[in-house]
């Protein structure tokens, strides 16, 4: 996600060649994470929102991670979570997002919704926590 949002200010903060997004992506990809694409669909082509002209889309996705982060922390203190997944349950989860956060539709901010929901304001910590604990378990 980095690479693509240093490449999407360089493109609106700079004047940048196009034609040379291709090489951009794969240096970054490269310094940043040791690979290298091999093709361009690996590569600066590996999803729509640029043709799409979706530029400054993809920080949204982290945001609703972590926002998603929060709320599944506070719901694990209401639910077991995870056995509701694991036994496919998820009318459970969904009935009690209903009530939190989809009924409100545009009538409250993110953070009214999250304080509201959960009793605090918007905290990274527990995207932090949620991304530790993921990682160790798929690699110790």
């Amino acid at each position: 996600m980095l690479v693509r949002y240093e490449i999407e200010k360089m493109l609106i903060e700079e004047d940048l060649d196009v034609e040379k997004l291709p090489q951009i992506w794969n240096d970054k990809y490269e310094e940043y994470l040791g690979v290298r694409p091999a093709n361009d669909a690996e590569g600066v082509l590996q999803d729509i929102h640029w043709s799409q002209g979706s530029i400054g889309y993809f920080p949204s996705y982290a945001l609703g991670s972590a926002i998603g982060a929060q709320l599944y922390c506070h719901m694990k203190k209401f639910m077991d979570v995870d056995a509701l997944l694991r036994e496919g349950r998820i009318s459970v989860i969904r009935e009690y997002l209903r009530d939190h956060i989809h009924q409100y539709g545009k009538m409250k901010t993110t953070r009214e919704l999250l304080m509201d929901a959960t009793g605090e304001d918007f905290n990274a910590r527990y995207y932090v926590r949620y991304l530790e604990e993921k990682y160790r378990n798929l690699f110790g």
